[in-house]
């Protein structure tokens, strides 16, 4: 045909002709992902979701004496240590808001944060019986832990409200800045759970490196001391690596000081949260082919 060097193989039954045991050579598969076709799986599969979020739940706190004060106790506990260390040794200038409040704040940031990552991690290598018997869209195990980490954020959402009446303070009006601040941070949080979900599974000495992660990461996060620690000429390559970084910056001036975020670093951690969300979604799918065969 033209020159080419083709090979044409008659598939029809009843007449002795060959039929192929596999693709040709060359064949090359490309899985092409439709964003609209992918919003829809993953909204039929909310029910699922909510199913798996509720039984991790019930696992979580399961014969618990003090049950969902479990979700407070840390970031309390890691709140009163940051105080005695950070605020009375290390003196940390924090304006004319109280430290505990300061501190508290990202303090949720970072527990819901660190929660999706660790848990959402071991997803779907905690799952692999369930996943590989029932279809689904496999990024609803690593959603579904993220929905337990939000609800643990939300019950600690509560104990602000708490602290801010026991120092006589309200949240500041821009309180509405939370909104999309909200948004950075769960496409942050979910784009690495993605990678992390999958890397397990193919890389099980990832799951021994997830407490070093953690231990090291909340220092390494303005949790307990303000962004502007950090030289103000690597502030914007800072919260493109890590933008919990303006995530964290930008409550606690929407809350505590009555200012808005600032937009540069705002905008500079959203674009890099959406760059983390796709390219976690992309390397998720691109590697969800084969988790039956490692697992």
């Amino acid at each position: 045909m033209g020159g080419r060097n083709a090979q044409v193989v008659d598939v029809r039954a009843g007449e002795g002709a060959a039929v192929a045991d596999g693709p040709l050579p060359g064949t090359v598969f490309r899985r092409r992902l439709r964003p609209a076709t992918v919003a829809r799986e993953l909204w039929a599969s909310r029910e699922l979701v909510r199913a798996l979020a509720e039984r991790d739940l019930r696992a979580r706190y399961k014969q618990a004496v003090l049950g969902f004060a479990w979700a407070v106790l840390t970031p309390l506990a890691l709140c009163a240590i940051f105080t005695l260390v950070f605020h009375r040794a290390v003196r940390i200038d924090t304006g004319t808001a109280p430290y505990a409040l300061f501190a508290y704040v990202g303090l949720i940031v970072w527990q819901f944060f660190s929660n999706t990552m660790n848990q959402g991690a071991l997803s779907l290598a905690n799952n692999l019986s369930l996943l590989n018997k029932v279809y689904c869209p496999r990024e609803v195990f690593p959603l579904a832990t993220m929905l337990v980490a939000a609800v643990d954020m939300l019950i600690g959402v509560g104990v602000l409200g708490v602290m801010f009446l026991a120092f006589w303070t309200a949240p500041a009006a821009t309180a509405a800045w939370v909104l999309p601040l909200l948004a950075v941070q769960f496409a942050f949080t979910y784009g690495v759970a993605l990678v992390l979900s999958v890397a397990v599974v193919y890389l099980r000495d990832v799951r021994h490196l997830l407490p070093i992660i953690t231990q090291m990461g909340v220092f390494a996060t303005p949790v307990a001391y303000p962004l502007a620690k950090i030289p103000h000429r690597l502030q914007e390559l800072y919260v493109a690596l890590n933008p919990l970084g303006a995530v964290i910056e930008g409550y606690r001036r929407a809350l505590l000081y009555g200012d808005a975020p600032d937009a540069r670093l705002t905008l500079v951690a959203a674009a890099s949260s959406v760059v983390f969300l796709v390219g976690g979604y992309l390397i998720f799918k691109k590697l969800e082919t084969g988790i039956a065969d490692v697992a």
